[in-house]
């Protein structure tokens, strides 16, 4: 049986270090989506300002706070700390949850914490509730620090981008964003997102008609940057791949589709409705079969837990064209998924991929989404055009926007180098140096703070943005002694 929220967060809030859990608890009592961050904006307001120290908000709505010097750390640089303050919204098709309303319901698993069905929050939770612990200390050394919060990372980078050059003082720049506790990243890709729409017409059921719900789920799902080179299956594209052979074999008519939801998260489920003619039921359920069987051992080793099935539906009163139909399932066929580039430059780092995240189709509007990342500008623009393309072919209008720069690695820089030797004195390991194809708010803070000496470093995180997301305990341990 679950434990209430209360006992998981007394069990939380017992973990070490005890200020870390705590903070992290209270922050994950705290409905946080994307584009929604009213409540969390205020909560880590009222947190700077009970400590006593200068707190603010910019126009965009980031949240910074300062806190002055230890006694002998007046002379060094100031340093920002920077975390963001929202989180991904994923959950499970039987959990009943409410984002907008509930806590996240945590419990710990060996050395792992995790969410009840839910996204966990640690991305980039745990950032903040580290930044909160050395704001609120009484104990810990530190020249000035300028801690930022930033808003909506996840769904278009819009507090970074909206940050003003002069507002921070600091001179280096350590972002706790990054998901391996042994890898300090000093580069990232950059991102745009790819949107398709159009209107079609709807024509009325043909007679002898009969209609059918195709679900594809169980899917690992998972980031749509850190985990797109692993060959995970994307709903999207196994749905209308099952939709395309049964198109031209049976002659469907599709009246809705609905798959995936954020454009950052490799989705994890796709439902559609269609019908077909009476007389074509018993190869459907052949051909639907066989198709099965084809992608499970596609996919077993990546995904063994996929779920294909059919069911009957009622009968809809309207499908899609199907001159329409040919089009889109085309496109969305002929859409890259997956890697596009890997990097020449830097060993084993994909430089260049594409998400198709959202399949929207019904009452005669369509609508596709994608999230095109790339380390290299030209490589991401190259992609995007092609999807556009693909788009276009299909009657589509095709908005790019969201547009933001990748982060280009410095193996000079003076924090770099500090960081490593903390690192190897702590640990007696060198650590990995890495550039990562996330989407990390450095590069975009970069462009108005050109100066600033930047790394990213943060404890080990598995599953982030899927309900399987969970945060090492041992590893936050770690990572708290870098500081």
């Amino acid at each position: 049986m679950w434990k209430t929220l209360s006992s998981m967060s007394s069990e939380i809030r017992q973990l070490q270090p005890h200020s870390l859990w705590s903070h992290f608890a209270d922050l994950n009592a705290v409905p946080r989506p994307s584009k929604k961050e009213e409540r969390v904006i205020q909560f880590i307001k009222d947190f700077g300002t009970n400590l006593g120290l200068e707190t603010f908000e910019d126009d965009i709505r980031n949240v910074i706070i300062r806190k002055p010097a230890t006694k002998g750390m007046e002379n060094r640089k100031t340093v920002v700390l920077q975390s963001h303050l929202d989180m991904v919204h994923q959950k499970n098709n039987d959990t009943v949850f409410d984002f907008d309303k509930e806590g996240i319901k945590m419990f710990v698993d060996g050395d792992w914490v995790r969410a009840k069905g839910t996204t966990l929050g640690a991305d980039n939770g745990i950032g903040v509730a580290t930044i909160m612990s050395i704001l609120s200390s009484t104990d810990i050394p530190h020249p000035a620090i300028d801690a930022l919060f930033t808003i909506d990372e996840e769904t278009g980078m819009t507090g970074a981008l909206g940050l003003k050059g002069g507002i921070l003082k600091g001179a280096i720049l350590l972002n706790l964003d990054t998901e391996q506790d042994d890898e300090i990243d000093i580069g990232c890709a950059g991102g745009i997102d790819v949107t398709a729409k159009r209107s079609y017409q709807e024509e009325s059921v043909p007679n002898n008609h009969i209609a059918y719900t195709l679900t594809v789920s169980g899917l690992n799902g998972g980031h749509s940057g850190m985990d797109i080179h692993k060959g995970l299956g994307n709903a999207n594209k196994i749905v209308n791949r099952i939709l395309y052979s049964l198109s031209g074999k049976l002659g469907i008519r599709i009246s809705s589709i609905d798959g995936g939801s954020l454009r950052n998260a490799i989705p994890r489920e796709s439902v559609a409705v269609f019908c077909l003619p009476i007389s074509n039921e018993n190869q459907l359920k052949q051909l639907i079969e066989i198709l099965s069987e084809s992608i499970k051992v596609e996919l077993k080793t990546r995904e063994p837990n996929l779920s294909i099935s059919l069911s009957a539906s009622p009968l809809p009163t309207k499908v899609m064209n199907s001159d329409m139909q040919n089009l889109v399932l085309n496109a969305i066929y002929t859409a890259h998924n997956g890697v596009y580039r890997m990097s020449a430059d830097i060993s084993d780092l994909v430089e260049t991929s594409n998400n198709v995240a959202r399949v929207l189709v019904g009452n005669g509007e369509l609508m596709i989404a994608c999230l095109t990342r790339s380390s290299v500008e030209s490589s991401k623009m190259d992609l995007a055009d092609a999807l556009r393309a693909a788009f276009e072919l299909a009657g589509c209008d095709v908005v790019f926007s969201g547009n933001y720069p990748g982060w280009t690695p410095n193996v000079h820089s003076p924090i770099l180098k500090t960081m490593e030797g903390l690192y190897e004195k702590l640990f007696k390991d060198k650590p990995k140096v890495v550039a990562c194809h996330a989407g990390l708010e450095c590069g975009i803070l970069g462009a108005n703070y050109p100066g600033m000496d930047m790394i990213s470093f943060g404890p080990t995180i598995l599953g982030a943005h899927s309900p399987d997301e969970c945060v090492s305990i041992s590893s936050v341990q770690n990572i708290g002694s870098l500081y």
